[in-house]
């Protein structure tokens, strides 16, 4: 019969969406990142008994207690909320167990000790913006474009009692575009995650993992990002301050110090160019400018251009605007 197949394949279908309906979910996660792939799951019909994610904190000059984005999507769909200060808490570990879930899903979230991973019996997978063994870590996506990689993508992996060292279930992976910042792959490769998540979970719910231990030797590290690591030195190469500079936007940004005889200011820069130049002319550091639509400053192996910047107690704003209200004059340098 030619309708067959195609009745056959419909049938496939169901069987696939009920497995996966028949699994009971629980889901961590905090920021936006997370919610693309809980929603991805919501609307494919996924039983989620359970989200765990942050404490409300104050935040703002009122200090009003603010949900996180997980939450916020919690709400809005009717999904059961846990926010534990303690994971190890007795009274949230009798709780959990209690939803009876058959699978946990982690993505963005805290480090989970093993007294709560290890609760379902298909295991707790976490999702991971980076191809695995590379960039484990805190800052995967930040770091995949400061070093200048081609190319990343996403993981998932059970976890393990060593951080991001879990066997691996599965990937995708995207190149990463020359001028691309971290904000930029941050949004693409939430879409990508929420996808590898669903196809993850359809996957384990049909059976069909077979999960495959990291290559320990291939590792690379995503180490937290702060004030050391994120403050360019203007005697590296050119290349590899532009990289550094897309790949802390918009957050949390690379900065350096603006000297004038009377005060130093901290200069975030959030968007750049790079000029290969082989001026000796010129000490790194030292500035040049038409006080009206360019300013660079000199390094290594040339000029780095700001395009977008923002002095400390200002807005973030174009090159052209600052020179605007801010006269360059021949004693200004950075360092």
């Amino acid at each position: 019969m030619p309708g067959f197949p195609k009745a056959g394949y419909f049938f496939l279908f169901l069987n696939k969406i009920f497995n996966m309906k028949d699994l009971r979910i629980v889901f961590m996660g905090t920021p936006d990142f997370a919610v693309a792939s809980l929603r991805t799951l919501v609307n494919h019909g996924a039983n989620i008994v359970g989200v765990i994610t942050a404490p409300d904190k104050p935040a703002g000059r009122g200090k009003k207690l603010q949900q996180s984005a997980v939450k916020r999507y919690a709400l809005e769909n009717n999904l059961n909320i846990l926010q534990p200060t303690n994971l190890k808490a007795p009274g949230f570990i009798e709780e959990l167990k209690s939803l009876r879930a058959d699978l946990q899903i982690v993505v963005a979230f805290r480090m989970l000790p093993e007294i709560v991973w290890a609760i379902p019996p298909k295991g707790t997978f976490n999702l991971h913006a980076s191809l695995l063994p590379q960039y484990r870590g805190a800052a995967p996506i930040n770091w995949a474009i400061i070093n200048g990689e081609r190319e990343t993508g996403v993981t998932t992996f059970f976890l393990d009692k060593e951080i991001d060292t879990g066997s691996i279930i599965d990937f995708e992976k995207t190149s990463i575009g020359p001028e691309e910042t971290a904000g930029e792959l941050h949004d693409r490769l939430m879409e990508i995650g929420s996808k590898l998540v669903l196809k993850t979970v359809q996957n384990i719910a049909d059976g069909k993992v077979k999960a495959l231990p990291q290559k320990n030797e291939e590792a690379k590290h995503a180490p937290k990002l702060n004030k050391e690591n994120t403050r360019i030195n203007w005697n590296k190469k050119g290349r590899s301050i532009f990289n550094l500079i897309r790949g802390l936007s918009p957050y949390p940004v690379a900065y350096t110090m603006f000297l004038s005889p009377e005060k130093e200011f901290k200069l975030k820069i959030y968007k750049s160019s790079f000029e290969a130049s082989n001026d000796n002319e010129h000490e790194n550091g030292s500035i040049k400018t038409d006080q009206k639509t360019f300013l660079k400053i000199k390094c290594e192996t040339g000029w780095i251009f700001l395009k977008e910047i923002q002095l400390e107690s200002k807005k973030r704003m174009s090159i052209e605007n600052f020179l605007r209200g801010f006269p360059i004059k021949e004693h200004h340098s950075v360092k």
